[in-house]
């Protein structure tokens, strides 16, 4: 099954001098963080085998100790430093997708941080499609200095359980200070964060739902993608509330959406919906969001972080359809109306 096509954007993406990428990699070297584009979201990186530049993530971030964190590689070849068995359905995985915005939950190797972890004897891997990332994750990947760097981790570039970043500004605005480098390369392709599948036990679990969708995986190994259970491993994005903005967010069916306005009238509220504004609204901040599942999920955290900002009493959103390619889309919107 082909992927979907990702959505056009008029701008021209920031792309950073080789001094650039070669200063923000010295900066991983050193213990430092770096926010840099996927084509997922904004990550923030750290050094990976490096357990008090990962506690700097934890630290910027808000983020729970036990709640692990996503390895970033620049090539395959450096997956038997992360993982301690590859098997063969990972192996087809990583050559279907990869660099592609899929995470594979492995057994971890021997040395890899218990911070990276949460603990757990599992690991989160993947290889990211966007230019920028490659570039940077080559240039810190080697042995420099009498060390052996190859990995970065890299949750998203926002404050936990926020709204994801997908530009450098989103970054910026949010972490301020608290990030040593911002490498721009311009808005994320895809929008939401990657599918997540464990291969860890000995089948495929799906874990977070993304742009690549069960069936897709299912069509590479030959055999249907299962459902977790209480057993799987934590992994990154899963709490009930996440991705979510400061203003309350409720999902309201389209249906019952005049309903909802006419409830809440005389209050200030933002809307994101698939139809155009009806004429007559007063005191409703309207966003059409793209129709087709590519071009929601492209613009859905930017669109949040637009609404978020107008200091309204409500965000109510149109809930979208249930067809497999929505999946990682109404995943998120669940989590961020989970509050």
């Amino acid at each position: 099954m082909p992927r979907e096509r990702r959505p056009h954007t008029d701008r021209v993406p920031a792309i950073p001098t080789s001094s650039e990428i070669e200063r923000a990699a010295a900066i991983l070297r050193a213990g430092g963080l770096v926010a840099f584009p996927t084509e997922t979201v904004y990550g923030l990186g750290a050094d990976a085998s490096n357990s008090a530049a990962v506690a700097k993530i934890f630290a910027a971030k808000g983020r729970p100790q036990d709640h692990p964190v996503i390895v970033h590689l620049g090539s395959i070849e450096l997956l038997p430093q992360w993982a301690r068995a590859i098997p063969p359905a990972a192996q087809k995985l990583a050559a279907a997708f990869w660099p592609g915005p899929l995470t594979l939950i492995l057994e971890r190797a021997s040395g890899v941080p218990d911070c990276v972890t949460g603990g757990q004897d599992t690991v989160g891997l993947r290889i990211p499609g966007h230019p920028v990332a490659l570039e940077l994750l080559n240039a810190f990947a080697g042995e420099k200095g009498g060390r052996r760097f190859s990995g970065v981790a890299a949750p998203s570039a926002n404050k936990f359980g926020r709204i994801s970043p997908t530009t450098a500004e989103h970054v910026r605005a949010e972490l301020g200070a608290a990030v040593d480098c911002v490498l721009d390369g311009g808005e994320c392709g895809v929008g939401i964060e990657s599918t997540i599948v464990d291969l860890s036990r000995g089948r495929a679990v799906l874990l977070r739902p993304g742009e690549i969708t069960p069936a897709q995986i299912a069509a590479v190994l030959g055999a249907d993608v299962e459902l977790p259970d209480a057993a799987a491993p934590r992994v990154s994005g899963a709490l009930d509330s996440h991705y979510a903005p400061r203003t309350p967010l409720h999902l309201v069916a389209a249906a019952e959406l005049p309903a909802r306005l006419a409830a809440l009238r005389g209050k200030k509220l933002a809307v994101l919906a698939r139809a155009a504004a009806p004429a007559g609204l007063k005191e409703v901040s309207w966003q059409t969001a793209p129709r087709a599942a590519a071009g929601y999920a492209h613009e859905l955290y930017a669109s949040l972080r637009r609404l978020d900002a107008l200091g309204c009493a409500a965000i109510l959103v149109e809930t979208p359809p249930s067809a497999p390619e929505w999946q990682g889309v109404n995943d998120r919107l669940r989590r961020a109306s989970s509050i």
